[in-house]
């Protein structure tokens, strides 16, 4: 018999303070009209925490390139230097315009796995995408249509067709896939921003979500992917160019447009780790409030080895809450 091994490090509830502190440093933006400004405060507020975390971090997916973003840009080390060595995927707010604009569901989130085990998207920027829950795993196909992912659905929960809860991002892209989940019966849950919590909240019980389809961010599908691991879901994508020239570029990278990449290739270790933090109200996580005493702050934390999943509620003192350039959160 082989003997039971100690439960090891769970870098995952270190990310919540990284998560944690940009959701609250984005959430003194929220419904100021200026989502660059809100970023620009969570980022900044995201890098200083990961400064201070014991590990030898790499950004896989960051804010852009370092010439186009000075911190937490693709390619930068995070951590203190220390093991372990880890690919990291951060996103300070998915959901910038819904901060501006103070609408619910934005969060903050990172994603960390192995060295060397996370999907670059390069100069993809565009992926189509089908993502189910734990239920849902193994009855959908993206090379299927739409109406036939309802109906396969439709069987495995044992729920009506006209009963399932699509999730789509609210693009013109997707008016002809609008029209067929329509016409095949099944309830829309428009998103305008946020395709991260999206894919999550059809993992998440009494989301009210049970697949989300359509065209959004490949590196939001990455940490995505990251998270549904951990939730028990799926998540399929296929690279979708926004041009000829974008295509050809990628291709001369060895980037294949016809190649499904499914849940593991996305996100290859079976050892990664998902943080988020609600800046406004969402589906499965409560808003920053601020309160005399301070805030709280609500959080999900997954990791997929031990399939633990863990909602947290986090109260911070005013004395605590100290500017980024004292000890953090």
């Amino acid at each position: 018999m082989k003997p039971p091994t100690r439960p090891d490090r769970n870098i995952a509830l270190e990310m919540i303070r990284v998560t944690e502190a940009a959701a609250i440093a984005a959430a003194r933006w929220v419904g100021r009209g200026d989502k660059m400004a809100a970023d620009a405060a969570a980022v900044d507020a995201m890098r200083f925490v990961l400064g201070g975390i014991a590990m030898d971090g790499i950004v896989v997916i960051g804010e852009g390139e370092k010439d186009e973003a000075p911190m937490l840009y693709n390619g930068e080390r995070i951590g203190n230097g220390r093991p372990p060595k880890v690919d990291v995927a951060v996103d300070p707010i998915d959901g910038t315009t819904l901060t501006a604009m103070g609408r619910n569901g934005a969060i903050a989130v990172i994603a960390l796995s192995e060295s060397g085990t996370m999907f670059n998207p390069g100069p993809c920027v565009y992926m189509k995408k089908v993502a189910v829950g734990a239920r849902g795993r193994g009855a959908v196909d993206i090379n299927a249509s739409a109406t036939d992912n309802l109906n396969e659905l439709s069987k495995r929960l044992k729920k009506p067709v006209q009963e399932l809860g699509v999730v789509i991002l609210d693009r013109p892209r997707h008016d002809l896939l609008l029209e067929e989940v329509r016409e095949a019966g099944a309830r829309v849950l428009s998103i305008s921003d946020g395709d991260v919590a999206g894919a999550i909240a059809t993992g998440w019980p009494d989301s009210g979500a049970d697949i989300l389809f359509g065209i959004g961010g490949t590196p939001e599908g990455v940490i995505a992917a990251a998270a549904l691991k951990g939730l028990g879901g799926e998540i399929q994508g296929v690279l979708h160019p926004r041009d000829d020239e974008e295509r050809r570029v990628a291709e001369a990278l060895g980037y294949d447009f016809n190649r499904v990449l499914f849940t593991d290739d996305l996100v290859a270790s079976d050892n990664c780790y998902f943080s988020a933090t609600a800046i406004t109200d969402g589906d499965f996580l409560r808003g920053v409030r601020f309160y005399d005493f301070g805030a709280t702050t609500q959080s999900l934390v997954v990791r997929s080895r031990s399939g633990t999943v863990r909602t947290i509620e986090t109260f911070h003192r005013h004395n605590k809450l100290q500017e980024f350039s004292t000890t953090g959160f």
